[in-house]
């Protein structure tokens, strides 16, 4: 792509490491940046060091930003269903109005990602829109097309105008989300947005949906630096864990390990299976952790010994975890394109999945790893008997599918390419 000049760009996400949007945002930064490009990240939560700007930064400002964040859960506990669904939900009804930064005035693109909790309002996001600069948004859920939800699961009310709303107390056909749908029908109506997706399951979602009839939708992938994340030995990587050289290991990871979400439990009844079906590998076997344990009860009963390495926040050691197993096991119910997978395939190991969001788009069945059908936790258990005897070749077609459709600089090309249609 032939280009001119080096593009301002802003990207605009809810913090600048914490949870696997914020990964994706921080890595495309990296990776526009080292395509010679003028990148500014602004956040509204940072910790650690790097090049994003927080715009909390005095404690007025952190105290105001922790306040548009409770505003939008007392906001909504007048309408939730229950305490189990407070965070699959948010209004977008407050945020701080950035329109006026000098880094969004500057720039030739505006990026955002995940912006909610109290981040970016709809309203906030209509401001920048009004500015009448390309705007781009890559989604990491589906909540931009929806009347509040992140995942709808079955529901396909996003497709008309929402309403009857499952994660609503008293769903009638006007209820929240069907005004917070029309607030989105209104204001997210502007020729300058565009729409990125990391999935082609997400895309497909996108395009079917009412709120987005119309705005261009393009799939483009997270990047990855395969330069950081690449296989290793993995004997050394298990003793700087503490881990047994001597014993294989099947790795989960989430950051609350008991979300029901994650689906901990069918991998818990898989493992029993596959226990009882290969008794004489059960000793030699473990299952590696990394996660927070908030539900200890959920640990208890399993078929292997567990190893536990509590939350991650460093790189190398989580690259370590991934260099020690034969397998990364994700039987996440709902997905977009999980870093996690992208990064164990980095690695070289190979990952089993359910068939769920873009989980197929990455894993190719019986070819890199294996896709279990939605919910069985029986094929799940045929997964790890498939992968685990030819662990090392199924981790090398995994480190050749991330190096060919993953890596930074042709993500950042795709999004280069994206953007220029748009100047």
């Amino acid at each position: 792509m032939s280009q001119t000049r080096p593009l301002k760009i802003v990207l605009l996400s809810y913090h600048n490491h914490n949870g696997g949007a914020a990964i994706a945002c921080g890595r495309l930064h990296d990776a526009l940046e080292k395509a010679g490009h003028q990148v500014t990240t602004l956040v509204q939560e940072k910790t650690g060091e790097d090049s994003s700007i927080s715009l909390a930064v005095s404690a007025v400002k952190k105290w105001m930003a922790f306040l548009r964040f409770v505003a939008e859960r007392l906001y909504f506990a007048r309408f939730e269903r229950n305490k189990s669904i407070r965070f699959l939900f948010n209004p977008g009804i407050f945020g701080q109005d950035i329109s006026q930064h000098p880094a969004i005035q500057e720039a030739d693109i505006i990026h955002l990602h995940w912006v909610n909790f109290g981040f970016l309002s709809i309203r906030s996001i209509e401001k920048l829109l009004q500015l009448n600069k390309p705007v781009f948004w890559t989604l990491h859920d589906m909540w931009t097309f929806t009347g509040g939800c992140h995942h709808s699961g079955d529901c396909k009310g996003f497709e008309q105008t929402c309403g009857h709303c499952k994660f609503l107390a008293k769903p009638v056909p006007q209820d929240l989300s069907h005004q917070l749908w029309a607030k989105k029908m209104k204001q997210f109506h502007y020729p300058n947005l565009h729409i990125i997706t990391c999935s082609d399951w997400l895309g497909n979602r996108a395009k079917s949906s009412s709120i987005l009839n119309g705005t261009p939708i393009k799939t483009i992938a997270n990047p990855i630096d395969v330069a950081i994340f690449q296989p290793g030995d993995a004997t050394q990587a298990k003793i700087s864990l503490g881990l047994n050289p001597d014993k294989q290991y099947l790795l989960f990871v989430a950051m609350r390990v008991s979300a029901p979400e994650k689906g901990f439990s069918y991998l818990k009844t898989a493992l029993h299976q596959w226990a009882i079906e290969h008794p004489l590998l059960v000793q030699q076997t473990e299952l590696l952790v990394v996660g927070e344990i908030s539900d200890p009860e959920i640990m208890q009963s399993l078929a292997l010994n567990i190893h536990t390495l509590g939350k991650v926040q460093d790189v190398s050691t989580m690259i370590k975890a991934y260099q020690s197993s034969a397998m990364f096991i994700t039987p996440s119910l709902e997905e977009n394109l999980p870093n996690t997978i992208m990064e164990a395939m980095a690695c070289g190991t190979p990952c089993l999945g359910f068939e769920v969001g873009g989980i197929p788009e990455m894993i190719d069945h019986e070819v890199n790893g294996y896709v279990a059908q939605k919910l069985q936790a029986a094929d799940l258990c045929r997964g790890i008997s498939y992968i685990l005897p030819q662990s090392e070749k199924l981790g090398q077609e995994a480190r050749k599918k991330v190096a060919t459709h993953y890596e930074s600089s042709i993500i950042a090309n795709k999004h280069l390419q994206f953007y220029q249609t748009s100047l």
